[in-house]
Parts: C-alpha cells; sequence; structure tokens
C-alpha cells in the first residue's frame, strides 16, 4: 500500500445507526441481507450495482509496487474465482509526485481503443519488471503499443487529442472525491470502498460473494 504523497488529513467516521442505510465493516444495512468481510459504504455514493454482477474498480498508480504485486498476484485470483460475475477495471491515481502522466494517458488511449487490460500489463510490466522509469518517449511507445497490438499512429492521434489526459484527470478527481487515501485502493458497485489494510484477497473475495449472495435472498 501506498499513501498518497500530498496534505490532508484522511478523517473515518465509524458509525453504526439503528435502522438506518449504514453500512460499515460487516455490519448490516436495516432490511437489507448483511454483507461479509471488512469494507466501508460511502453514503454519498449512489449504488451501481446490478444483480448477478459486481463491478470493480481499482484505483491505482502504475508507479506504484503494491498496485503492480496486485496486478499479478491478487486481481486474476479474485478474477479467477468470480468470472463474469465480476467487471474490474482501472482508474489512473497518482500517489507518487514528480512522475510523468504518460502511462495513464497510454492506459486511457489504450482502454478507449479496446485494449486497455493488455496496455495496463504492458505498462506494469516495463516500469517494475523491466525498471523503465524514465521518460516514455514516442520510440520506446510504439513497441509497447504494437505488443498490445494498436496501430502507433492511430494510438498517437488519440493521445494528441488531448482525450485520455482529460480521461485521466476526470479519473483522479473520482478518486479525490471517494478520498482515496492510498494505492490500490477498490471501489465495489459504486459504493462500496475497501483500502489500506482491507486490501487482503480473502477479504476482497468475502465482500464480493455476499455481495453475489445477497442478490439471492432479496
Amino acid at each position: 500500500m501506498v499513501k498518497r504523497l500530498h496534505g490532508g488529513w484522511a478523517f473515518i467516521f465509524l458509525a453504526m445507526w439503528l435502522g438506518a442505510g449504514v453500512l460499515w465493516n460487516g455490519v448490516a444495512i436495516a432490511g437489507t441481507p448483511e454483507l461479509k468481510g471488512k469494507f466501508e459504504i460511502l453514503k454519498e455514493e449512489a449504488s451501481t450495482h446490478a444483480p448477478g454482477k459486481v463491478k470493480l474498480v481499482e484505483f491505482a498508480d502504475f508507479y506504484c509496487p503494491h498496485c503492480h504485486h496486485f496486478e499479478e498476484a491478487g486481481l486474476p485470483v479474485i478474477q479467477k474465482e468470480f468470472g463474469n460475475k465480476l467487471e474490474a477495471t482501472m482508474v489512473g491515481f497518482p500517489v507518487f509526485r514528480n512522475k510523468l502522466p504518460t502511462p495513464f494517458d497510454m492506459y486511457e488511449q489504450a482502454r478507449s481503443m479496446g485494449k486497455g487490460n493488455e496496455m495496463k500489463k504492458v505498462l506494469f510490466r516495463t516500469i517494475h519488471q523491466d525498471k523503465v522509469t524514465g521518460v516514455l518517449d514516442r520510440s520506446l511507445r510504439e513497441g509497447l503499443i504494437k505488443e498490445v497490438g494498436l496501430n502507433p499512429k492511430t494510438f498517437e492521434d488519440g493521445l494528441a487529442s488531448g482525450k485520455p489526459a482529460k480521461a485521466f484527470e476526470e479519473g483522479k478527481q473520482w478518486g479525490e472525491r471517494i478520498k482515496v487515501q492510498s494505492t490500490p485502493t477498490l471501489l465495489l458497485d459504486g459504493n462500496i470502498k475497501i483500502e489500506g489494510e482491507n486490501m487482503k484477497t480473502d477479504n476482497i473475495i468475502a465482500v464480493i460473494r455476499s455481495i453475489l449472495e445477497a442478490d439471492g435472498k432479496k
């Protein structure tokens, strides 16, 4: 886990309201099946849950070693467990200062071309295994773009349009709104937040399984 390196205090309010719509670390919302595991319900965010499927959004920094570890050892286990009942996407959320946004823009452009997951894997490998932590210039990008099966010119034209940078900024603002303090942080179905010490694979699986099991009890 890497905490964000800028100012600001993280305030965590623990609350249990009898008969109210609050859910915290496994406490049940009144009138709904109990969810298991450790998590936080974001009361200001709307649920996006659709019966039979959980939407997982990972807020991650490509320069974060813990995000790389989750990509290699955590997310694949979770995806194998739930198969097509899980829809996983990543939102770029920088926690390291003085790092170029190029990987985030590349990911957003690849995502717009249907190759986001492939580019995500290539970028994590390039930064953490190949140790390319400097400038991802155009000549270096070309090899990565071809590796994921995209046309370099079309890709570069997309980058130059500014749309990937805008998408990255919107994702960053989303993370700031829900007070992401460290990476990786997960948001399940729009309002169930898992972060910090709760980012254990077993805990994530327990929360997702209980969401899906709750569908069958409604």
